[in-house]
């Protein structure tokens, strides 16, 4: 899925992001609102795992949609 319909679907996909990674918060979701970008700073943030690590949990969420 690429980065166009995830923005789209946003509200859609919101959801399965929070049961994905529960220390987001809804204020981070609402600021990501579809920018993998973001997603991928905030999951090393919450998370602390590095952006290769990341990107990879980010790449496998998507591959799931």
């Amino acid at each position: 899925m690429n980065n166009d319909i995830i923005e789209g679907k946003w509200k859609q996909i919101a959801g399965r992001v929070k049961t994905t990674w529960n220390k987001l918060t809804d204020d981070d979701l609402g600021v990501a609102e579809g920018h993998r970008d973001y997603l991928i700073g905030k999951l090393q943030e919450r998370y602390g795992w590095a952006k290769d690590q990341a990107e990879s949990e980010v790449r496998k969420f998507e591959q799931a949609l």
